[in-house]
């Protein structure tokens, strides 16, 4: 598929065929064109847990989502047959920026005027979204709430030096997904976001 056509058709996924594995050759790809991602100093901090059997997406449901009986986003969800958590790893950062050829021996957490660990995990994510839809599958980035993290590393043995950016559920597009209510706001043109030469 051509790039424009892969950035133009990426759209968040909620719905799985549950009957349609991810091909372990795509899961491969899809996780090799993640480390394609760039990163600061070239420190590749990252991290990824990837869910595909059975019982273990069924605990990571069970650990990241509240008891009783899923609503309909969830169950359409629950299908993905696969999910990948990209976890980003600040200690990897401060310590490649203290080695000798970036210097800062201090390691202090200010001198990052934005948090590039998740800066670069996000960008990893986001080439196994396109990805997949160069492989011809769906995928959906979504995020793990914030009470429920320690829940998810305990359950998988994430430790303290990751943290998850997010989730990525992988698939076979189902028969009810649905779009987003909030696509009706409409994407914002060139003209609104883009300031050439000054704001």
């Amino acid at each position: 598929m051509e790039f424009a056509d892969v950035v133009r058709r990426r759209r968040m996924v909620r719905d799985y065929d549950p009957d349609r594995p991810v091909p372990p050759a795509v899961r491969e790809r899809l996780l090799e064109h993640a480390l394609r991602a760039p990163s600061a100093g070239f420190t590749q901090g990252w991290a990824f847990l990837v869910l595909e059997d059975a019982a273990d997406r069924d605990l990571f449901w069970s650990v990241t989502t509240t008891a009783g009986a899923p609503d309909g986003w969830l169950t359409r969800m629950r299908r993905a047959p696969l999910l990948v958590v990209p976890l980003s790893s600040k200690a990897a950062y401060l310590e490649r920026y203290a080695e000798p050829d970036k210097g800062w021996t201090d390691r202090d957490e200010a001198r990052w005027p934005v948090p590039y660990w998740d800066v670069d995990a996000g960008m990893a994510a986001l080439l196994v979204l396109l990805t997949a839809v160069d492989e011809g599958l769906g995928a959906c980035f979504f995020g793990v709430p914030a009470e429920r993290v320690d829940a998810l590393r305990t359950a998988f043995g994430v430790p303290d030096t990751h943290r998850p950016v997010g989730v990525v559920s992988v698939g076979y597009p189902g028969a009810e997904d649905r779009r987003s209510p909030s696509l009706r706001r409409g994407r914002r043109g060139v003209e609104e976001v883009v300031h050439r030469g000054r704001w």
